[in-house]
């Protein structure tokens, strides 16, 4: 007897090893030693100093900043991405219920009158009764196979990652504030650019005029400078289209009603500032996407062991106990007492392939999330190398930009001399008015473009967010 039981100990032991979801091990990447847009000539520097705490504040901007603060609290997207959370968190003390007993009461009064021919009924006994019962149930699964630990262990991981998407959003909601906020700066310096030109060629029509009525110029000429002050007023007023369009962006990302919200115009005053991206290895840790990425293979290889649990039997306890009787006042004899201890065990013979289907359907799942996980991971790398491209070719644009400013500047002095001494037409002059505006348009441009790549650099690295900060649920 007791050689049969110790066999039947190790049997179950061995067939709870088999059970349960195979040991986790995060997906292995090997990440690359350097970006390769740092070229072999700079070192890789740490960027926690830059990134921590809120990273918009290097730009330098209080009207910015104080926006930003504004997104933390009452922006919607980041409101239901936290009630996201908040229910993945839930799930997890729903999984959590199952490795404890389940205990209900309750309590019913029956009165009854049976029929006197019901069948096999005693001649003598009562046709009329009451019957007072008030009774506890309790339920409890044995987890021999690993089944509600699997379960438990996928709501914690799908919560992490449900933890690490809500600061997928909180980083995206700020980074594409930012964004808004400097396209709204840089069209009010462009506008500011339009006016002051507007402002110059009124003068010059001016002008142009005088020389028409002295027989200087021709009507030509004049032709000429009304149609291109013309069209530089209405460059002016289209750039308010595309202006209120971002400010009404900002108001939403900010939880006000865009009727109520305006932004007063401003010039583009921050300098791009330097990012030093630290080595590719930090990015795994401060991607919250990746670390979303990870939590949800984890999750995955936890279903695995729910699948692989339904091939063994389910093992339950059940009992009761309780007090019945046909009035109140006897509940309290003990002969009114009752109990019940009914253990039961349950496997399915046949399923038409059912837990088949559902662990294939499960290593699949897993299978789908790791590759997930890696297209995560390549995605980050190619989003910092993008932005450390971005900056690096913007920044020699700059340069060559800014020496096109100033030789299109020197070239309108020249043709303004030259047209008001009479040595050339006024067509001179709009070419090179035109030459200068949209130097200085471009010019304006390209640094707007590098801000941007400042903010979607600091978007690719984490903007300062940490995998230790994921909850420990």
């Amino acid at each position: 007897m007791r050689t049969r039981v110790a066999a039947f100990a190790i049997g179950v032991s061995l067939s709870a090893a088999c059970a349960g979801a195979p040991k986790y091990t995060p997906p292995a990447v090997e990440p690359p030693n350097a970006y390769k847009e740092l070229g072999p000539w700079q070192a890789a520097q740490p960027a926690d100093e830059v990134l921590r705490g809120n990273w918009w504040e290097i730009f330098g901007e209080p009207d910015l900043n104080a926006l930003e603060a504004q997104v933390s609290v009452s922006n919607q997207t980041l409101r239901a991405a936290q009630a996201q959370y908040l229910q993945a968190r839930a799930l997890v003390r729903v999984a959590r219920s199952a490795e404890t007993p389940t205990v209900t009461a309750g309590a019913s009064a029956t009165a009854a009158d049976q029929s006197a021919n019901k069948p096999l009924r005693s001649k003598t006994a009562e046709t009329r009764y009451n019957d007072y019962i008030l009774r506890g149930d309790v339920s409890y699964e044995f987890d021999l196979w690993g089944r509600v630990a699997s379960t438990v262990a996928a709501a914690r991981a799908t919560a992490q990652a449900s933890a690490a998407d809500l600061e997928v959003v909180n980083l995206a909601v700020h980074a594409e504030l930012a964004f808004d906020y400097f396209q709204v700066r840089a069209l009010d310096t462009e506008r500011q650019l339009l006016e002051t030109s507007v402002a110059a060629l009124e003068r010059a029509l001016a002008l142009t005029r005088n020389r028409f009525k002295g027989g200087a110029a021709s009507g030509v000429d004049v032709a000429q400078a009304e149609t291109q002050l013309e069209t530089t007023r209405a460059q002016a007023i289209d750039v308010q289209v595309r202006r209120a369009q971002f400010e009404h962006a900002i108001a939403a990302l900010t939880g006000h009603p865009a009727p109520v919200f305006s932004l007063p115009p401003g010039p583009l005053a921050a300098t791009v500032p330097d990012v030093p991206p630290g080595l590719p290895a930090t990015v795994l840790e401060r991607r919250p996407d990746v670390a979303a990425a990870e939590r949800r293979v984890a999750a995955a290889n936890a279903q695995i062991g729910v699948a692989k649990a339904a091939y063994f039997p389910a093992i339950t306890l059940t009992g009761s106990a309780g007090l019945e009787s046909s009035t109140i006042g006897e509940w309290l004899k003990l002969a009114s007492n009752f109990w019940a201890v009914a253990p039961a065990a349950a496997i399915a013979v046949f399923d038409g392939g059912r837990r088949r289907a559902a662990n294939e359907q499960a290593e699949a799942a897993y299978q789908r999330a790791e590759a997930q996980y890696r297209d995560a991971v390549l995605t980050a790398f190619k989003e910092v190398e993008d932005n450390l491209a971005a900056l690096r070719i913007l920044a020699l644009e700059a340069r060559t930009q800014d020496a096109a400013v100033a030789a299109a500047r020197r070239l309108l002095t020249l043709a303004n001399n030259r047209y008001q001494g009479g040595v050339t037409t006024y067509l001179e002059v709009v070419v090179a008015q035109n030459a200068a505006l949209n130097a200085e348009r471009t010019a304006l441009g390209i640094r707007t473009r590098r801000l941007t790549a400042t903010i979607l650099l600091f978007k690719a690295l984490g903007g300062g967010w940490d995998v230790a900060r994921l909850p420990v649920l």
